[in-house]
């Protein structure tokens, strides 16, 4: 195994500083942004009016299935389609909007985000000679 030292990121020399810091600069600024986000659901519309519960018939009946033969492929499938149908029926249904805020705070939680994510980047790169083996 070759000789490593903990500031060795990313199978480089150096750079454990900037992924410190990169990290720290990333988790604020993600804080930052997503502390500025409403997430708003609204009515479950699939082809009319309400229909939520319509979709949890096939998983409701994948359900019953597996209780009868837990073994069951089709139970499995039609509570695993089920599932991922309702999935998408919410995150098609949710709304994300950005609260107002100033250019100032817009551009601290931007430039914190992006150069985080610049100095992880960094990180890998060498940041100093590795030494000669003898």
């Amino acid at each position: 195994m070759e000789n490593r030292s903990i500031g060795d990121v990313g199978g480089t020399p150096g750079g454990l500083g900037y992924f410190v810091l990169g990290f720290i600069m990333t988790c604020v600024g993600g804080y930052l942004i997503s502390n500025q986000v409403s997430v708003v659901g609204s009515y479950w519309t699939f082809w009319g009016g309400n229909t939520f519960g319509i979709t949890l018939i096939p998983m409701l009946f994948g359900v019953g299935i597996l209780f009868w033969n837990g073994r069951s492929t089709i139970g499995w499938l039609l509570t695993v389609a089920g599932a991922l149908f309702i999935l998408a029926g919410i995150l098609a249904n949710m709304h994300i909007y950005f609260q107002p805020t100033s250019l100032f705070n817009t551009m601290v939680m931007l430039v914190l985000l992006v150069g985080g994510l610049g100095l992880i980047a960094r990180s890998v790169r060498t940041t100093r000679e590795k030494p000669k083996e003898e």
